[in-house]
């Protein structure tokens, strides 16, 4: 049981390297808790990933909220996965393809530049492409 444990740690870890979740840590660490109107979705979402394509489909929360967007991951896998909350103006959008699949690309960070890949059906039911569409004409 022990070595189970500590595979699992290990492989979180991993994941939370590859996909960049470590990097956005840093900085957007959660300080505060969501203002204003929220929309949440998760944590059984279809279709998230990160850098390099990193599945964290069925493993996390997203929230939307007037001042970020807040993400989680499920308590089993949250080692090395702390929650984060990422200000909007720390956010790019664009979109992808991969197979069939029409993904929101948000590029989040200015700095770590890392990619949260989410269903394009996903992102409009929790109001993400307004709420960045809304954002980049106030820019």
């Amino acid at each position: 049981m022990a070595l189970f444990a500590v595979l699992w740690s290990v492989v979180s870890l991993i994941n939370s390297l590859l996909g960049g979740w470590r990097a956005l840590s840093r900085r957007f660490g959660k300080r505060t808790e969501p203002r204003g109107e929220i929309r949440r979705a998760g944590p059984f979402l279809m279709g998230v990933y990160t850098r390099f394509w990193t599945d964290y489909s069925g493993l996390i929360r997203v929230a939307v909220a007037e001042d970020a967007l807040y993400l989680s991951v499920l308590l089993p896998l949250r080692i090395g996965h702390p929650p984060l909350s990422i200000p909007w103006h720390e956010i790019q959008i664009s979109t992808t393809r991969r197979f069939w699949q029409r993904f929101v690309v948000l590029t989040l960070g200015s700095e770590e530049r890392i990619p949260l890949r989410i269903s394009e059906r996903i992102a409009s039911r929790l109001g993400i492409l307004e709420k960045l569409h809304v954002e980049a004409h106030l820019r």
